[in-house]
Order: C-alpha cells, then sequence, then structure tokens
C-alpha cells in the first residue's frame, strides 16, 4: 500500500492547529518529508467532469501543486501547456526534478503565491485548484458567517484567478465545500463567469465546480427559469384537486395504504 496517498494525513504531517495550513514554513517543512500525498480523490476519480472544460491546446495553471499528480496526470491526459505553481520552494524544486525524470520536462514549475500571481492578465486558458482554496478557510469558526479577513483572503484569490484567465478561460475548483457555503464566494458581482456545479465521490461527495469567463449572464439566466419553472410546478400542486384533499385533516384516510 502507498503510505501517500492514504485518505487520513499521516500523523507525523499533522499540524498542532489549523492555522498553521496558511504558513508557508509549514508546507516546506511537511514536503521535506512527504513524497506524495492528494488532497480528496485523484485524478482519475473526477477527471470525466474536468477534461470537457479543456482542450489539447490550452495553456493551464495548477494553484498550490503541492506534491499531488495533478499536474502529470493532466499532462499524461493530453494537456501539456501546464505551468504550476506553490508557495512552498521544497516542492517546486522537487516536482520539477520529478517531472524531468518522467519526460514531462516542458511543464513549468514556479514559486508563487496565488494572493498575488507573477503572470499578466489574460495569460491562461484554464486555471485548476484542487483543495488549496479551501486552505484559506482553516481558521474560520464557522462556514455560515466566515470571519472578514477569510473573506479578504478568498477574493484576493478569485480576483487573482479571474484576473489571470482569458476572456473566455475557465477556473475549475475541486473540493469537499457544498455548494450553498461556496457560492456567495464565486457568483460575487465581481466575478464574469457562471458557475456550474457537478459532484463525484461514493458515500462522502465532493464538487466539481467549473467557472467560464464570461458566461455570467447565461448562467444567471438559466438559474432564474429554473426558480421560475420550480415556482409554477408549486402553483400547479397547490391548485390540484389532489392537494385540496392534501390540507383537509382527514387526507390519510383517503388514501389507500
Amino acid at each position: 500500500m502507498n503510505t501517500s496517498k492514504q485518505a487520513a494525513e499521516q500523523p507525523s504531517f499533522l499540524p498542532d492547529h489549523n492555522a498553521r495550513y496558511l504558513d508557508a514554513k509549514y508546507w516546506d517543512e511537511r514536503f521535506q518529508k512527504e513524497e506524495e500525498y492528494e488532497w480528496f480523490k485523484g485524478y482519475k476519480d473526477f477527471a470525466n467532469l474536468v477534461t470537457p472544460h479543456l482542450q489539447p491546446s490550452s495553456k493551464i495553471l495548477v494553484l498550490g501543486c503541492g506534491n499531488s499528480s495533478l499536474t502529470a496526470d493532466l499532462f499524461s491526459d493530453g494537456f501539456q501547456r501546464i505551468t504550476s505553481v506553490d508557495l512552498s520552494p521544497a516542492v517546486i524544486e522537487r516536482m520539477q526534478k520529478r517531472a524531468a525524470e518522467k519526460g514531462m520536462g516542458c511543464i513549468e514549475w514556479r514559486v508563487a503565491d496565488m494572493l498575488d500571481l507573477p503572470f499578466p492578465d489574460g495569460t491562461f486558458d484554464a486555471v485548476i485548484e484542487k483543495g488549496t482554496m479551501d486552505v484559506l478557510f482553516v481558521d474560520n469558526d464557522s462556514p455560515w458567517s466566515p470571519r472578514p479577513e477569510v473573506c479578504t483572503r478568498v477574493h484576493r484569490m478569485l480576483t487573482e484567478t479571474h484576473r489571470v484567465l482569458s476572456s473566455d478561460g475557465v477556473f475549475i475548483s475541486v473540493t469537499f465545500a457544498q455548494p450553498h457555503f461556496r457560492r456567495p464566494f464565486l457568483q460575487a458581482p465581481q466575478y464574469s463567469w457562471g458557475v456550474d456545479v457537478a459532484t463525484f465521490g461514493e458515500g462522502f461527495h465532493y464538487f466539481v465546480y467549473a467557472m467560464r469567463k464570461g458566461t455570467r449572464a447565461e448562467t444567471d439566466a438559466a438559474e432564474r427559469e429554473a426558480v421560475a419553472a420550480e415556482g409554477a410546478k408549486r402553483v400547479a400542486l397547490k391548485e390540484s384537486p389532489m392537494h385540496e384533499h392534501m390540507e383537509q385533516d382527514d387526507y390519510l384516510l383517503r388514501m389507500s395504504l
């Protein structure tokens, strides 16, 4: 069994408190010891939800690559114009060497902060992150009411992502965060992308959010139509003879059980 890919983190790598996940020094120390670790699931578990949004020619940025095989998996799947960034110099050096040994030397590896990306506007056709955005929430008290500093961090990351995407580029986020927690950030008015959500996993569900820049109006209109259709169904139900029976106290007596 490959212990570097176990579902739970190895105890030796667990921080003494969650806020340390925001500390670049913690990650440098961890990556110097840890060979590989997959947050959530591996690429094969969600590739079918990601690849429809990409083209072989897509110029892709992977945020917070860590020591995951995601970058190499994308490359092996035919997407070879990849730049992978991480805050940790230790992991970038290791991953660059590993990629070269596998014949993937054309992948670009850079030390970079996703809150202040060192790329010009509109550089990438796609930005992908898996579990990286979740780190920004680790010191939050309640998912229902994020603290102001948490919101600031998250929007800095999203603003930078939006900036480096081309006019019709796509941002793909793989996470365990449920839509009612994540949508308020992703659908903030300053972003021009629409938000599509898909799920994967058995038992415990993970989410893939795909956001294509410039489609906000289209997806918002589709959501309004869906809400209106649901409202029409409710009206039709309320006006039906069956609904009249349901409102009476003896409704259950009318059913053949």
